[in-house]
């Protein structure tokens, strides 16, 4: 197994994953900003198993990612290792991903996602159809619970099959994205499995909070961030260097300009003009805050190139 997770120096900053946010060209830029793992956003092994041609385009990288890991959502173990076999050999990513972790309504609905973590023999099936389909390293990205089972009780169920690494988002599925977040229950999984990865997620949106979550749980390997990078795909940078010096770059309205020109080319280069339209709302979190921020987001939403959106902030 080529496991890249035990060569990454610690801590490690994942860029966690986010449908409809981690694409290669949002993945690129955080990876040049810091990022020392990337993650794609959700990938449905039933359509994988059955017309994988689109979803395989979903999942396509630049090698600039790597290492990069492909994450996997469903309930059907045949679906998981068939998704697992074809994603190993045509894509070729650093690490395969299953999400036992997303509260959204569809998802769980579909009874995948948050829906497995109580369910001890499937997720375990799950688990074992990825790792026996594949070379490469299996994490799992998991929450703190769902009504009476907690993240212990999974972690507890499956520490025993040849997973690599775990990301705990401390919030449970009733917390949503907006609960008390608990990173003592990440660091309490960790002591049950000190030979994986284990990194906390979860309301992580400043290099300060991020440096206090890892002084305060120093047994955690890292952390995954997701939304503290809109708009900041440096806050990987900033952390690394508040860590190392105490004090980090700040970003003005001349460096973000730049981040966001870097990041609409990759997302032109990747998507033409669908993704003028998935830049938007990047755009809009990158300039949150600057005085006539209002304004200016009106203008930049209507950009329908990246010509248009160089000008718009120039003119800024």
């Amino acid at each position: 197994m080529k496991n890249f997770w035990k060569k990454l120096p610690r801590p490690i900053l994942a860029l966690a994953p986010m449908a409809g946010i981690t694409d290669s060209a949002f993945r690129q830029i955080c990876k040049e900003h810091g990022a020392d793992v990337v993650y794609s956003e959700m990938a449905s092994v039933s359509a994988l198993f059955f017309k994988p041609q689109k979803t395989l385009r979903l999942v396509r990288f630049k090698k600039i990612e790597r290492p990069y890991v492909i994450q996997l959502f469903g309930k059907e173990p045949a679906h998981f290792a068939k998704a697992t076999q074809i994603i190993t050999q045509k894509i070729k990513p650093d690490g395969i991903d299953i999400n036992f972790g997303c509260p959204d309504k569809k998802v769980f609905g579909h009874g995948s996602g948050c829906a497995l973590m109580p369910q001890k023999e499937l997720a375990r099936k799950i688990i074992m159809a990825v790792c026996e389909n594949t070379d490469l390293p299996v994490s799992l990205k998991i929450r703190a619970g769902i009504k009476k089972h907690t993240a212990l009780d999974f972690i507890e169920d499956v520490k025993d099959l040849l997973f690599s690494a775990v990301m705990v988002h401390g919030r449970t599925y009733e917390g949503s994205f907006h609960g008390e977040v608990d990173f003592k229950i990440v660091e309490k999984i960790k002591k049950i499995i000190p030979d994986k990865i284990v990194l906390a997620n979860g309301g992580i949106n400043t290099p300060e909070e991020a440096v206090k979550i890892l002084k305060e749980y120093p047994l955690l390997d890292g952390l995954g961030i997701a939304r503290g990078a809109w708009g900041r795909p440096y806050i990987f940078a900033q952390i690394k260097e508040l860590i190392k010096s105490g004090k980090y770059t700040e970003y003005d309205f001349k460096k973000i300009k730049k981040v966001l020109i870097k990041h609409a080319e990759l997302i032109w280069k990747d998507k033409k003009y669908l993704g003028m339209f998935e830049i938007r709302k990047h755009l809009a979190w990158g300039i949150k805050g600057f005085p006539g921020a209002s304004d200016l987001r009106r203008q930049l939403v209507q950009a329908k190139s990246v010509a248009e959106i160089k000008s718009i902030l120039k003119n800024y």
